[in-house]
Protein backbone atom coordinates (compact mmCIF):
# COMPACT_ATOMS: atom_id res chain seq x y z
CA UNK A 1 0.00 0.00 0.00
CA UNK A 2 1.45 3.08 -1.14
CA UNK A 3 -1.19 5.64 0.86
CA UNK A 4 -2.27 6.83 4.16
CA UNK A 5 -4.76 9.00 5.39
CA UNK A 6 -5.48 11.12 8.45
CA UNK A 7 -8.57 13.12 9.33
CA UNK A 8 -9.93 15.26 11.61
CA UNK A 9 -13.42 14.40 12.92
CA UNK A 10 -15.78 17.64 13.96
CA UNK A 11 -15.86 20.20 11.10
CA UNK A 12 -14.04 18.10 8.80
CA UNK A 13 -15.76 14.64 8.61
CA UNK A 14 -18.84 15.11 11.15
CA UNK A 15 -20.84 18.09 11.79
CA UNK A 16 -23.35 19.22 14.42
CA UNK A 17 -26.55 20.78 13.51
CA UNK A 18 -25.62 24.24 13.97
CA UNK A 19 -21.57 23.09 12.28
CA UNK A 20 -24.10 21.99 9.19
CA UNK A 21 -26.02 24.79 8.92
CA UNK A 22 -29.93 25.11 8.63
CA UNK A 23 -30.16 25.50 5.22
CA UNK A 24 -27.51 22.25 4.66
CA UNK A 25 -29.56 20.50 7.70
CA UNK A 26 -33.16 21.25 6.33
CA UNK A 27 -31.97 19.76 2.62
CA UNK A 28 -29.46 16.96 2.74
CA UNK A 29 -29.98 13.52 3.57
CA UNK A 30 -27.93 12.74 6.97
CA UNK A 31 -27.56 10.11 9.06
CA UNK A 32 -26.57 10.79 12.86
CA UNK A 33 -23.13 9.02 14.11
CA UNK A 34 -23.28 10.42 17.16
CA UNK A 35 -25.56 10.27 19.90
CA UNK A 36 -24.98 12.17 23.67
CA UNK A 37 -27.26 12.90 26.55
CA UNK A 38 -29.65 10.78 24.80
CA UNK A 39 -29.87 13.38 21.56
CA UNK A 40 -28.25 12.99 18.42
CA UNK A 41 -25.31 15.08 18.38
CA UNK A 42 -23.15 14.63 15.13
CA UNK A 43 -24.05 13.59 11.51
CA UNK A 44 -22.82 12.84 7.85
CA UNK A 45 -24.81 12.96 4.77
CA UNK A 46 -25.37 9.25 3.33
CA UNK A 47 -22.94 10.08 0.64
CA UNK A 48 -20.05 10.74 3.20
CA UNK A 49 -20.97 7.82 4.92
CA UNK A 50 -20.50 5.78 1.18
CA UNK A 51 -17.42 7.17 0.83
CA UNK A 52 -15.70 6.65 3.87
CA UNK A 53 -16.77 3.44 4.22
CA UNK A 54 -15.47 2.61 0.74
CA UNK A 55 -11.98 4.61 1.80
CA UNK A 56 -11.47 2.58 4.63
CA UNK A 57 -11.88 -0.64 3.19
CA UNK A 58 -9.63 0.26 1.10
CA UNK A 59 -6.35 2.21 2.61
CA UNK A 60 -5.21 3.10 5.79
CA UNK A 61 -7.64 5.62 7.13
CA UNK A 62 -6.23 7.09 10.51
CA UNK A 63 -9.19 9.26 12.69
CA UNK A 64 -7.10 11.67 14.24
CA UNK A 65 -8.91 13.98 16.83
CA UNK A 66 -8.51 16.54 19.75
CA UNK A 67 -11.19 14.30 21.26
CA UNK A 68 -10.32 12.47 24.19
CA UNK A 69 -10.79 8.49 23.79
CA UNK A 70 -14.16 8.31 25.56
CA UNK A 71 -15.49 11.20 23.37
CA UNK A 72 -14.34 10.01 20.54
CA UNK A 73 -15.82 6.46 21.22
CA UNK A 74 -19.20 7.97 21.36
CA UNK A 75 -18.79 8.55 17.59
CA UNK A 76 -20.06 5.28 15.07
CA UNK A 77 -17.52 6.28 12.65
CA UNK A 78 -18.50 4.47 9.30
CA UNK A 79 -15.31 2.69 8.08
CA UNK A 80 -15.11 1.07 11.59
CA UNK A 81 -13.29 -0.82 12.99
CA UNK A 82 -10.06 1.29 12.64
CA UNK A 83 -6.45 -0.48 13.38
CA UNK A 84 -4.91 2.87 14.45
CA UNK A 85 -6.64 6.07 15.67
CA UNK A 86 -5.48 9.05 17.45
CA UNK A 87 -7.43 10.91 20.09
CA UNK A 88 -5.76 13.97 22.77
CA UNK A 89 -4.81 15.94 19.75
CA UNK A 90 -1.71 13.15 19.95
CA UNK A 91 -1.71 12.38 23.28
CA UNK A 92 -3.32 9.01 22.80
CA UNK A 93 -2.70 6.40 19.83
CA UNK A 94 -5.45 3.55 19.78
CA UNK A 95 -4.32 0.48 18.34
CA UNK A 96 -7.76 -1.38 17.76
CA UNK A 97 -9.89 0.68 20.15
CA UNK A 98 -7.21 0.45 23.31
CA UNK A 99 -4.91 2.56 24.53
CA UNK A 100 -1.14 2.69 23.92
CA UNK A 101 0.49 3.01 27.17
CA UNK A 102 3.68 3.11 25.49
CA UNK A 103 3.25 6.16 23.56
CA UNK A 104 1.05 7.85 26.33
CA UNK A 105 4.28 7.66 28.34
CA UNK A 106 6.28 8.94 26.15
CA UNK A 107 3.98 12.24 25.67
CA UNK A 108 3.99 12.74 29.14
CA UNK A 109 8.13 12.65 29.48
CA UNK A 110 7.99 15.38 26.50
CA UNK A 111 5.48 17.45 28.29
CA UNK A 112 6.98 17.72 31.39
CA UNK A 113 10.44 18.37 29.68
CA UNK A 114 9.53 21.29 27.53
CA UNK A 115 7.31 23.74 29.40
CA UNK A 116 4.45 24.17 32.06
CA UNK A 117 2.15 21.63 33.40
CA UNK A 118 -0.90 21.54 33.45
CA UNK A 119 -1.65 22.63 37.27
CA UNK A 120 0.51 25.94 36.08
CA UNK A 121 -1.35 26.78 33.23
CA UNK A 122 -5.11 26.11 34.94
CA UNK A 123 -3.56 28.56 37.93
CA UNK A 124 -2.99 30.80 35.60
CA UNK A 125 -5.76 30.49 32.97
CA UNK A 126 -7.88 30.83 36.03
CA UNK A 127 -6.34 34.44 37.06
CA UNK A 128 -7.46 35.06 33.15
CA UNK A 129 -11.01 34.27 33.08
CA UNK A 130 -14.52 35.10 35.02
CA UNK A 131 -18.18 34.12 34.94
CA UNK A 132 -19.31 37.16 32.55
CA UNK A 133 -18.06 35.42 29.59
CA UNK A 134 -16.81 31.75 30.45
CA UNK A 135 -19.20 28.68 30.74
CA UNK A 136 -16.73 26.29 31.67
CA UNK A 137 -13.39 25.34 32.13
CA UNK A 138 -12.39 21.95 31.13
CA UNK A 139 -9.60 19.21 31.69
CA UNK A 140 -9.32 16.84 29.10
CA UNK A 141 -7.80 13.43 29.53
CA UNK A 142 -5.01 15.20 32.36
CA UNK A 143 -2.89 16.50 29.40
CA UNK A 144 -4.88 19.69 28.30
CA UNK A 145 -7.61 22.22 29.18
CA UNK A 146 -10.05 24.48 27.40
CA UNK A 147 -12.43 26.91 28.24
CA UNK A 148 -16.45 26.60 26.70
CA UNK A 149 -17.18 30.68 26.53
CA UNK A 150 -19.74 32.82 25.22
CA UNK A 151 -17.45 34.33 22.59
CA UNK A 152 -20.18 37.49 22.08
CA UNK A 153 -19.20 38.82 25.77
CA UNK A 154 -15.28 37.39 25.31
CA UNK A 155 -13.23 40.25 26.21
CA UNK A 156 -11.42 41.12 22.86
CA UNK A 157 -7.92 41.07 23.83
CA UNK A 158 -7.74 37.84 25.99
CA UNK A 159 -7.14 35.33 23.09
CA UNK A 160 -3.80 37.67 21.60
CA UNK A 161 -2.65 37.63 25.88
CA UNK A 162 -3.51 34.24 26.30
CA UNK A 163 -1.43 33.28 23.49
CA UNK A 164 1.25 35.11 24.35
CA UNK A 165 1.28 33.50 27.87
CA UNK A 166 1.26 29.91 26.95
CA UNK A 167 3.87 30.73 24.12
CA UNK A 168 6.27 31.63 26.38
CA UNK A 169 5.73 28.08 29.05
CA UNK A 170 5.98 25.60 25.91
CA UNK A 171 2.21 25.54 25.09
CA UNK A 172 -0.26 26.84 22.32
CA UNK A 173 -3.56 28.26 22.53
CA UNK A 174 -6.00 28.72 20.13
CA UNK A 175 -9.98 29.30 19.60
CA UNK A 176 -12.42 26.85 17.78
CA UNK A 177 -15.95 28.64 17.75
CA UNK A 178 -17.12 28.87 21.35
CA UNK A 179 -13.97 26.74 22.72
CA UNK A 180 -10.51 28.12 23.56
CA UNK A 181 -7.84 25.18 23.92
CA UNK A 182 -4.43 25.43 25.74
CA UNK A 183 -2.58 22.49 24.86
CA UNK A 184 1.21 21.43 24.97
CA UNK A 185 3.58 22.77 22.20
CA UNK A 186 5.13 19.26 22.47
CA UNK A 187 1.58 17.12 21.80
CA UNK A 188 0.63 17.05 18.65
CA UNK A 189 -1.36 15.66 16.06
CA UNK A 190 1.49 15.03 13.30
CA UNK A 191 4.02 13.64 15.68
CA UNK A 192 1.46 10.71 16.48
CA UNK A 193 0.59 10.45 13.18
CA UNK A 194 4.34 9.83 12.05
CA UNK A 195 4.55 7.11 15.14
CA UNK A 196 1.50 5.28 13.53
CA UNK A 197 2.53 5.87 9.75
CA UNK A 198 6.33 3.95 11.09
CA UNK A 199 4.70 0.79 12.97
CA UNK A 200 3.06 0.90 9.60
CA UNK A 201 5.69 0.86 7.64
CA UNK A 202 7.62 -1.72 9.90
CA UNK A 203 4.25 -4.50 9.65
CA UNK A 204 4.47 -3.95 5.70
CA UNK A 205 0.97 -2.44 5.76
CA UNK A 206 2.01 0.41 3.86
CA UNK A 207 5.43 1.16 1.68
CA UNK A 208 8.39 3.57 3.27
CA UNK A 209 7.25 5.76 0.51
CA UNK A 210 3.53 5.94 0.90
CA UNK A 211 2.17 9.09 0.52
CA UNK A 212 0.07 11.02 3.43
CA UNK A 213 -3.02 12.67 2.71
CA UNK A 214 -4.27 14.85 5.79
CA UNK A 215 -7.61 17.17 6.11
CA UNK A 216 -8.68 19.41 9.21
CA UNK A 217 -10.35 22.73 10.09
CA UNK A 218 -9.01 23.82 13.14
CA UNK A 219 -5.40 25.65 14.39
CA UNK A 220 -5.01 22.33 15.96
CA UNK A 221 -4.75 20.38 12.85
CA UNK A 222 -2.09 22.68 11.07
CA UNK A 223 0.80 20.37 11.81
CA UNK A 224 -0.55 17.54 10.84
CA UNK A 225 -1.73 19.38 7.33
CA UNK A 226 1.92 21.04 6.87
CA UNK A 227 3.57 17.18 7.77
CA UNK A 228 1.20 15.65 5.34
CA UNK A 229 2.34 15.29 1.54
CA UNK A 230 -1.10 16.79 0.44
CA UNK A 231 -3.25 18.04 2.52
CA UNK A 232 -6.91 19.72 2.19
CA UNK A 233 -8.93 21.76 4.39
CA UNK A 234 -12.58 23.01 4.07
CA UNK A 235 -13.67 26.48 3.40
CA UNK A 236 -15.04 27.04 6.97
CA UNK A 237 -13.22 27.00 10.45
CA UNK A 238 -10.64 28.47 12.49
CA UNK A 239 -8.11 27.89 9.26
CA UNK A 240 -9.98 29.68 7.02
CA UNK A 241 -10.54 32.57 9.64
CA UNK A 242 -7.26 32.71 9.54
CA UNK A 243 -6.53 32.44 5.62
CA UNK A 244 -3.86 29.74 6.67
CA UNK A 245 -2.70 28.31 3.82
CA UNK A 246 0.59 25.49 3.49
CA UNK A 247 2.67 24.48 0.06
CA UNK A 248 0.50 21.38 -1.05
CA UNK A 249 -2.83 22.16 0.55
CA UNK A 250 -6.24 22.17 -1.13
CA UNK A 251 -9.16 24.41 0.05
CA UNK A 252 -12.90 23.19 -0.43
CA UNK A 253 -15.21 24.73 -2.56
CA UNK A 254 -18.04 24.13 -0.16
CA UNK A 255 -18.69 24.70 3.13
CA UNK A 256 -20.75 22.89 6.26
CA UNK A 257 -21.30 19.27 5.35
CA UNK A 258 -20.92 19.40 2.15
CA UNK A 259 -17.59 20.14 2.91
CA UNK A 260 -16.76 16.78 4.32
CA UNK A 261 -18.43 15.35 0.86
CA UNK A 262 -16.03 17.55 -1.08
CA UNK A 263 -13.07 16.27 1.05
CA UNK A 264 -13.53 12.35 0.62
CA UNK A 265 -13.80 13.08 -2.97
CA UNK A 266 -10.55 14.25 -2.84
CA UNK A 267 -9.21 11.59 -0.67
CA UNK A 268 -10.82 9.08 -3.31
CA UNK A 269 -9.43 10.76 -5.88
CA UNK A 270 -5.89 10.79 -4.73
CA UNK A 271 -5.59 7.05 -3.10
CA UNK A 272 -7.04 5.91 -6.47
CA UNK A 273 -9.74 4.54 -4.47
CA UNK A 274 -12.73 4.69 -7.34
CA UNK A 275 -13.10 7.90 -10.02
CA UNK A 276 -14.15 10.93 -8.13
CA UNK A 277 -17.84 11.18 -8.66
CA UNK A 278 -20.22 14.22 -8.44
CA UNK A 279 -21.32 15.12 -4.69
CA UNK A 280 -25.01 14.13 -3.96
CA UNK A 281 -27.19 17.11 -2.33
CA UNK A 282 -30.08 15.68 -2.20
CA UNK A 283 -33.26 17.77 -1.96
CA UNK A 284 -35.37 15.23 0.81
CA UNK A 285 -35.39 17.35 4.28
CA UNK A 286 -32.99 15.73 6.79
CA UNK A 287 -32.91 13.13 9.34
CA UNK A 288 -31.40 11.40 12.43
CA UNK A 289 -31.07 8.45 12.86
CA UNK A 290 -29.08 6.36 15.59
Amino acid sequence: MSVLVATDLDRTMIYSQPAMGEAQFATLDTVCVEIYRDAPLSYMTTTAVELLSRLADRVPVIPTTTRTPAQYERIALPGAPFRYAVASNGGRILVDGTDDPEWRHQVERGVAETGAGLDEVLTELRTRVDDSWVKSLRVADELFCYLVVEAAAQPEEFLSAWQDWCAVHGWTASQQGRKIYATPRSVTKSAAIAEVRRRLVDDGAITADAKLYAAGDGWLDADLLEFADQAIRPRHGELELLGWTTPGLTVTTTTGALAGVEILEWFHDRCSVRPASDPARPSARAVGTS
